[in-house]
């Protein structure tokens, strides 16, 4: 599975991507099918607790699925992208299954 990560208004930061690249590649060995992940990082300057936003992209054969996170920081915010997703493939798994 590729993976692609933009930073949008915010630092790059090596150590995020590879951490967001870590967590990632755990998905592939449970769902096969995954094709590509687009990964978003930005920054909500309203919010002053939390802010931290990342998005998630999945492709994957039919709809794509995406997920969304706001928290205090950018690791807990990809723990809990990655969560709504694993949540929302273990559906599509279903579906490939009764197929």
């Amino acid at each position: 599975m590729t993976v692609s990560i933009q930073y949008v208004g915010v630092d790059k930061s090596e150590t995020l991507s590879k951490f967001t690249k870590e967590k990632l590649s755990k998905l592939p060995n449970k769902y096969e099918f995954l094709i590509s992940a687009s990964v978003h990082f930005k920054q909500d300057e309203k919010e002053h607790i939390n802010g931290k936003i990342c998005n998630i992209e999945l492709s994957l054969p039919g709809p794509r699925i995406f997920a969304t996170s706001n928290e205090r920081n950018f690791e807990v915010s990809v723990r809990e992208t990655i969560k709504d997703l694993e949540r929302q493939l273990k559906k599509r798994k279903q579906v490939f299954k009764t197929h």
